[in-house]
């Protein structure tokens, strides 16, 4: 006897507004343009409202790309990247692309599930738990919090934006259990209810709709206290960082007005022109450039934390402040760490460098500046070795070449000579993972979110042994066209590594490990391949590629003659 099932008459209603729904229209609301994230069954209502918004969804390959994706995405265009991840063993791969944000201040918003209500926590062993999610990803974010009920939605993505745009920023994680995703949210707030009542309300000649949480101003007496403090230097010095990468033409004028020494971190590369008298680059770590920051008596840091990534690139531990040291910066516990400040300032950085360019205009201050620099470039360029000018050669070449590019490196050899030698010639042009929580495989997904979030050309510096990190997320490149340039540097396996082990005297175990061919490798992703072994030959085949519709892997071998002959023309400071 054949039987059919029928649907009770006592089945719940659909919802008309799932708190899933409601999710995306709210980041639709907060400008969120794109969502990095793969599908899972805890996860796939969080995607039956995307089409009703104008939110680009891309798929990565691993939850890690995921978050190295939203990460270049964030340090290209300036907008927060989004991502969406599972319960369980999504939360525990992007973890990894949390830490590196948080390590170098990226906002990035990751939302994931979590169990049901009744069952998160239990121990019971249901599909995906984890003892404590939360508590877990916690540790490599600003803020994680569960929205246990739709009507606390509104509040907590308000609370992450703030976060990213009034604090030091970060990762924020937000999770949802899946019957909260699927709960009626039709009575919750929505954004066309604010936007409705804020048009009745507001008299703002601007149209402002957004909630503007701004970081703080800085304190006018601290401005004075800071400038009356220079009038007393005779060697001062100005450290610029990666929070003053949004920092306007005010960053030249006051390096000028004060006629100091001026260095740029690794993320806060092209503040300055490359040719400026008064910039040295990012060479603190180098022993002319220490000089000079040893010898200053006035210090001024800006948006840095000082940190070793940036300052004592070679962990010799021999980078010093010895002159007083103001700091200024949007968070107040980086003020006292790891140089403890004379003069801190709790402030956004370009409002800061504004108050303090109104102050010193018009005051004629004469350090006499630019010799100090030169002194210092010369003797930079004495110690320049040759595989270190032949790198940095091939980076200003295809900076020359290539207009408005894109460096996203990894951690390999080209990105630690650039992070020195390197010029930018604007901000957001150069970063990568070698700062900070130095991750390997971060170069190649990290610069698809660039590509996807600035429409400009992008090439990633990625290793033979790092791409094999994440190499599934080239398939990604070519499935979304785009002429991703990959230089892949080839030294055989963990060359960085294996010279540490060599001048330590230690067996080299573990680093000489198999490189793939590369080629067939680049053919089954979707991706073209060329073998570059002179300077011609690249400038050719990146007029052929960069307007294409493929991803490329460049391969370059370290050993090749036509970077030694390229570095013997090449200049820093240009």
């Amino acid at each position: 006897m054949t039987q059919t099932l029928q649907t009770s008459s006592s089945a719940p209603a659909t919802p008309s507004l799932t708190c899933g729904e409601l999710l995306v229209q709210w980041l639709e609301y907060y400008g969120v343009e794109t969502v990095f994230g793969i599908p899972g069954v805890h996860t796939v209502e969080l995607y039956r409202g995307l089409p009703n918004t104008n939110i680009r969804h891309v798929t990565p390959r691993h939850e890690q790309g995921a978050g190295f994706m939203a990460d270049g995405y964030y340090r290209a265009s300036g907008k927060v990247g989004v991502c969406f991840i599972i319960t369980g063993p999504g939360m525990t791969n992007i973890m990894t692309a949390m830490a590196q944000a948080l390590a170098d201040s990226i906002p990035m918003l990751v939302i994931s599930s979590v169990n049901k209500v009744a069952d998160t926590g239990s121990g019971e062993g249901h599909l995906h738990e984890l003892h404590d999610q939360q508590g877990m990803v916690s540790k490599v974010a600003l803020m994680s919090k569960t929205i246990w009920q739709p009507e606390s939605l509104p509040k907590v993505i308000a609370e992450a934006f703030a976060l990213f745009n009034g604090a030091r920023p970060g990762p924020v994680h937000i999770q949802l259990p899946i019957d909260v995703i699927t709960a009626d949210a039709s009575h919750v707030a929505k954004p066309s209810d604010y936007l409705n009542n804020f048009a009745k309300k507001s008299t703002d000649a601007h149209g402002l709709t957004l909630p503007q949480v701004m970081r703080p101003l800085p304190n006018p007496a601290q401005l004075d206290l800071i400038v009356e403090s220079l009038n007393a230097a005779k060697n001062p010095v100005i450290l610029y960082g990666g929070g003053c990468v949004d920092v306007d033409h005010d960053a030249q004028t006051l390096a000028e007005l004060i006629d100091a020494p001026t260095f740029l971190t690794i993320n806060a590369k092209g503040l300055l022109p490359p040719s400026h008298p008064l910039s040295l680059g990012s060479n603190q770590s180098l022993e002319a450039g220490r000089a000079v920051i040893a010898e200053a008596d006035w210090v001024l840091a800006i948006g840095t934390e000082l940190g070793e990534t940036d300052y004592d690139v070679f962990f010799n531990g021999e980078f010093k402040i010895n002159g007083m040291l103001i700091r200024i910066d949007c968070d107040a516990q980086q003020l006292q760490r790891p140089f403890r400040a004379d003069i801190a300032v709790l402030s956004d950085a370009q409002m800061a460098v504004s108050g303090l360019c109104s102050r010193l205009k018009g005051q004629v201050l004469n350090h006499k500046a630019v010799s100090r620099v030169n002194e210092a470039k010369q003797a930079l360029l004495a110690g320049m070795t040759p595989d270190f000018a032949g790198q940095n050669a091939l980076l200003q070449l295809i900076r020359d070449e290539v207009k408005d590019v894109i460096f996203v490196g990894d951690s390999t050899q080209p990105v630690y000579s650039g992070n020195l030698g390197f010029e930018a010639l604007a901000t957001r042009r150069w970063f990568n993972s070698s700062t900070g929580f130095g991750t390997l495989g971060y170069g190649l997904p990290a610069a698809i979110g660039a590509m996807i979030a600035s429409n400009n050309p992008v090439v990633s510096l990625i290793g033979d042994g790092g791409i094999q990190f994440t190499i599934a997320e080239l398939i990604c490149a070519a499935e979304l066209e785009l002429p991703l340039i990959v230089l892949l540097w080839n030294n055989q396996g963990y060359g960085e590594i294996r010279r540490y082990m060599e001048e330590g005297g230690l067996p080299l175990i573990g680093v000489n490990i198999k490189t793939p061919n590369f080629e067939p490798l680049a053919a089954g992703f979707g991706a073209g391949y060329r073998r570059i072994t002179d300077k011609q030959q690249l400038l050719d085949a990146l007029q052929k590629d960069i307007n294409g519709k493929q991803p490329f892997i460049y391969e370059v071998d370290e050993a090749d003659d036509f970077l030694i002959e390229m570095g013997k023309t090449f200049t820093c400071f240009s």
